[in-house]
């Protein structure tokens, strides 16, 4: 375990030899699975003996440069584009890619994720067989939007899950637009998930620990917040008071604790727990 922790904050630091470019790279994970940066998202692409399977595009021009490098890398075509969502900082510029075969999203994904048709829908836990590999796909039911699906290579053991967790990160600000016991449902379903490197859509690469303890943070938050809305502070006082010292080195802290902490307050009002 330990030199397998080494590998992999190793891998989170180093970018591929030319694979560099502003602010994106490409680098290794483990075997032929590659994670790419554009900025502060992430995506991960296979190399498989019989094609490339690609995820989140990001955007237009990231996709365009990474179908650049890939073409660097290999002369396998592009076979397979997987979406872990379909929001639009993490699916845009899908057409960059070129024509690909096989396009997957989970099945509450739009008709077309920035003009690009899905051809298969994941409805339950399904896996795919391309070159050698084993890409499992899991829908995570609704919390963070209610299209987001948890992507699993094997036998690299690597899982690649967007927003819902990352790795040693806040989540995002006040949990817009979601049901926050929903949120913390998807990220159970991830820890339930047979994996040992986890490589997030945002943050540095970790280990399936590194959700287990996203999760423990949100229940954490959770029974903060709750206990001080039934003593009868206010979310001004809670925002101040529920500080969530013990993740104080976590990315976003600065910026999204007390978001994180409005966004409990304004979830559990909602839910009628605090009656």
């Amino acid at each position: 375990m330990l030199k397998l922790i080494f590998a992999i904050l190793l891998a989170s630091l180093l970018p591929t030899g030319t694979s560099f470019a502003q602010d994106r790279a490409i680098t290794n994970i483990a075997g032929d699975v590659y994670r790419f940066q554009n900025k502060f998202h992430f995506s991960i692409f296979v190399i498989t003996d019989d094609g490339v399977v690609v995820t989140d595009p990001i955007n237009t021009e990231a996709a365009l440069w990474l179908r650049s490098e890939i073409s660097k890398m290999t002369d396998k075509r592009i076979t397979h584009l997987i979406y872990s969502h379909s929001h639009g900082d993490h699916a845009s510029g899908g057409a960059a890619f070129g024509e690909v075969a096989n396009v997957i999203a989970q099945k509450n994904a739009p008709s077309q994720i920035d003009g690009v048709t899905p051809t298969m829908r994941v409805d339950k836990a399904s896996s795919i067989k391309v070159g050698g590999k084993s890409i499992e796909l899991t829908p995570l039911g609704p919390g963070h939007g209610d299209d987001l699906m948890a992507i699993v290579v094997q036998p690299e053991n690597v899982a690649f899950v967007v927003d819902a967790v990352a790795s040693k990160r806040l989540p995002y600000r006040d949990f817009p637009n979601s049901n926050v016991d929903d949120w913390t449902d998807q990220v159970r379903k991830v820890e339930a998930l047979e994996f040992e490197i986890f490589a997030g859509g945002h943050g540095p690469i970790g280990v399936k620990e590194d959700v287990t303890t996203g999760r423990i943070y949100l229940e954490e938050l959770r029974e903060q917040v709750l206990s001080g809305l039934k003593s009868g502070k206010s979310a001004d006082e809670l925002a101040s008071n529920v500080t969530m010292d013990k993740y104080k080195d976590w990315a976003s802290y600065d910026q999204w604790r007390e978001l994180n902490v409005r966004g409990m307050v304004r979830h559990l009002n909602a839910i009628g727990a605090v009656n």
